[in-house]
């Protein structure tokens, strides 16, 4: 694998994803913001955080496998979760853990969650982007 996750000694252990990324392979794959919809663009999960993490991550998994990679290749996530609040966190993690348990592995990658307004429809909830390195 072209990428070692790493929680260094000194900062907390997060358990849901690792503090850093080393990467070391030689391409780069950028996967655009995925959101809950269907191969046909129909909105999964409607009004249902929980459902649309999960269906962003199934996503993501999509984009990856294309390229020839995994959860295993990427080196960054970066989540957008519309009108985030910290009340919402087990509902997160809920839609990954049934991400995780359809996919058997675990996306574990450095990630930074973005609180915002609004994204490309008013149904979506939830958008997740990755950065992966391959060999």
């Amino acid at each position: 694998m072209a990428i070692t996750l790493v929680d260094p000694e000194g900062l907390p252990k997060v358990g849901a994803y690792r503090q850093v990324a080393v990467a070391t392979g030689s391409r780069l794959v950028f996967v655009a913001g995925q959101v809950a919809w269907d191969a046909d663009g129909a909105t999964v999960g409607a009004g249902d955080l929980a459902a649309q993490v999960e269906r962003c991550y199934l996503n993501v998994h999509t984009a990856l496998t294309a390229a020839g990679g995994t959860f295993a290749d990427v080196a960054k996530l970066t989540v957008y979760v519309v009108g985030w609040t910290p009340d919402k966190m087990p509902h997160f993690l809920d839609g990954v853990a049934r991400a995780t348990a359809r996919l058997g592995e675990t996306p574990a990658a450095p990630g930074t969650l973005v609180g915002v307004a609004a994204l490309d429809v008013p149904e979506h909830l939830v958008e997740v982007e990755a950065t992966a390195v391959l060999d």
